[in-house]
């Protein structure tokens, strides 16, 4: 059994859609208490590894293990924010019913929310920094406090491990840096994030450890040791400007 401390291992992933392969070969150990940064262009299987992981694809072959676990052993302590495009806005929820659902794991099917879990969506909600607007239906929100909503319906789990598909895109600086300094509190806490992303300017400080793909794994490791000029050329096929000296 895997060490308590590898937040996720993955033996020998092979992904398909109609017989093409989109993810070959994974194998890749993550310890607990990272910010995790997947990176690679548009196509490389970034959301399918995402995907696959938490049980919404099936893959062709290989294992996904969390804490040495199986999803179905572990499920309660993994949260997800998907994609802001993927998720049905014009839902009539308000911010304030939407970040409960994330007690829901915790209430089981036959108990409803009490006082102690509204305090703790309330909580939440004050932490990503959107009290004012918690009566407020979530297509109202802009862009950015969408994601917000999202990110505090995470944070109301209570999760161990965070998978969120690319937060950062289409949202304002001001979200982006709260989204991060709460990020960090969940890493300070020993929990582990994993973020699909794109900006390869902004990933030196953001990232403690980096999943570099592009069809298989290019590298899986240590932001200082695995993020460098040649797994850039293995991932991208070029250095973008500016990344190093």
């Amino acid at each position: 059994m895997e060490e308590p401390k590898t937040a996720l291992s993955i033996e020998d992933l092979t992904i398909q859609y109609e017989k093409t392969p989109v993810l070959k070969n994974i194998t890749l150990k993550v310890p607990s208490g990272y910010i995790v940064g997947i990176l690679g262009p548009n196509g490389a299987g970034k959301s399918t590894l995402l995907q696959a992981a938490l049980g919404l694809l099936k893959p062709l072959s290989g294992t996904i293990r969390f804490f040495g676990q199986p999803l179905k052993s572990v499920r309660s302590r993994i949260a997800y924010i998907p994609q802001r495009q993927a998720v049905d806005w014009d839902f009539p929820l308000t911010v304030r019913e939407l970040v409960l659902m994330g007690r829901y794991g915790s209430l089981g099917v036959f108990r409803r929310a009490g006082k102690q879990d509204w305090q703790i969506a309330d909580k939440c909600i004050e932490l990503v920094g959107l009290t004012n607007f918690k009566d407020r239906q979530i297509s109202q929100l802009s862009g950015g406090q969408q994601q917000r909503a999202f990110l505090a319906r995470a944070l109301c789990q209570e999760a161990d491990i965070y998978f969120m598909d690319e937060p950062f895109t289409g949202i304002d600086l001001t979200t982006e840096t709260i989204m991060m300094n709460i990020l960090r509190e969940l890493k300070a806490q020993g929990k582990t994030v994993f973020i699909v992303h794109h900006d390869l300017n902004t990933a030196d400080e953001y990232f403690d450890w980096v999943i570099m793909l592009n069809g298989h794994l290019i590298a899986s490791g240590n932001m200082q040791e695995a993020f460098n000029t040649q797994n850039l050329l293995a991932t991208y096929g070029k250095v973008h400007p500016g990344l190093f000296p």
